[in-house]
């Protein structure tokens, strides 16, 4: 996890500012800004004189390279060169990645649509078939400078970091700590029992809110937590619920996968691994971003009693749902 630097980055970005920076790219803005639902960056919808909008992203400053940002571009390019539904950003002058004064934006079409059904085996279906096309070209090359879905990452950072900036309340800092430090024994024993795994491009944070359908299509949005891993990583968070019906969601989604890829059965050795990761590493981003003075009005219930008593149960869960034995996939 990167560091949270210039903490306040954010307060000039205002409308002359988001209106001054796209106009330096050649368009003529007809002044109507949007702000879309997004906390890490910021996005906007610029309405464009006698044209469609444009989408504005502005990078959060520290966290990822521009080195990094031009990679995930460049994979997104080379989906949409290969006509894998993703929504890839405007390139001008073989640019992708802009700046104006001290931002970087980059800007994508306007593009929308509707979230999935996790629970139509047509749609999972589709999505396997589109996340298969993704990993085969994930695997083609590997990244330079993104990061690597791993348990220092996503588990040992985010703990340090929690600890050490007293975010979590006196009295139950024993209880979570302890609780997180056993989790992660679990969790390396679950890569183990995993073995060794093809670690390839991802989409790396591939929830049902970033992926969208339209006209019974399915596109793939929003690759900023683009990383390598294993392909698992892109399909554990379209299974939830009990044995039984993650089960049945696992197997309509290799249904379509195995179309177009095969599939390692030893890589659902970690999907409760994955899971508890992004539980632990979701409080540790929340702390670092608790300046930013768009968190606490966006994620009222963080740091407060009951929000670490839930966290302690969920990740109570978690040690359990880690003993037990891996999904089990039919391969056809």
């Amino acid at each position: 996890m990167i560091k949270e630097t210039h903490l306040h980055s954010y307060s000039l970005l205002d409308p002359d500012m988001i209106i001054h920076a796209i106009e330096s790219l050649g368009y003529l803005s007809d002044g109507r800004i949007l702000a879309l639902n997004s906390y890490e960056n910021r996005v906007y919808q610029v309405g464009i004189e006698e044209e469609t909008p444009i989408i504005a992203k502005f990078y959060r400053h520290g966290r990822w390279t521009d080195e990094m940002i031009r990679e995930e571009h460049s994979f997104l390019l080379e989906l949409a060169n290969a006509e894998i539904p993703v929504v890839a950003p405007l390139s001008m002058n073989d640019q992708t990645l802009f700046k104006y004064g001290e931002y970087r934006f980059s800007l994508f079409p306007r593009f929308g649509g509707y979230a999935p059904e996790l629970d139509n085996p047509d749609h999972l279906l589709q999505l396997g078939r589109i996340l298969a096309q993704i990993h085969n070209i994930g695997e083609i090359s590997p990244f330079e400078t993104r990061p690597i879905i791993s348990i220092e990452e996503y588990a040992i950072k985010p703990l340090r970091y929690l600890m050490d900036n007293k975010f979590i309340p006196g009295d139950l800092e024993i209880a979570y700590s302890t609780l997180v430090e056993d989790l992660i024994i679990r969790i390396n024993q679950c890569f183990e029992q995993a073995g060794h795994y093809k670690t390839i491009r991802l989409h790396g944070d591939c929830h049902h809110g970033n992926i969208l359908t339209r006209d019974d299509n399915f596109y793939i949005v929003d690759f900023d937590d683009s990383r390598s891993g294993p392909a698992v990583q892109d399909l554990w968070m379209f299974l939830s619920g009990d044995r039984n019906y993650m089960t049945a969601r696992l197997n309509d989604f290799m249904e379509g996968y195995t179309e177009f890829r095969d599939f390692d059965p030893r890589e659902l050795h970690l999907i409760e691994a994955l899971r508890t990761m992004r539980l632990i590493h979701y409080s540790g981003w929340l702390a670092e971003r608790w300046n930013d003075p768009a968190f606490p009005i966006a994620f009222p219930f963080f740091n407060s009693q009951n929000y670490w008593e839930e966290q302690i149960l969920s990740l109570r869960e978690q040690a359990s749902l880690m003993q037990e034995p891996s999904l089990v996939w039919h391969r056809q």
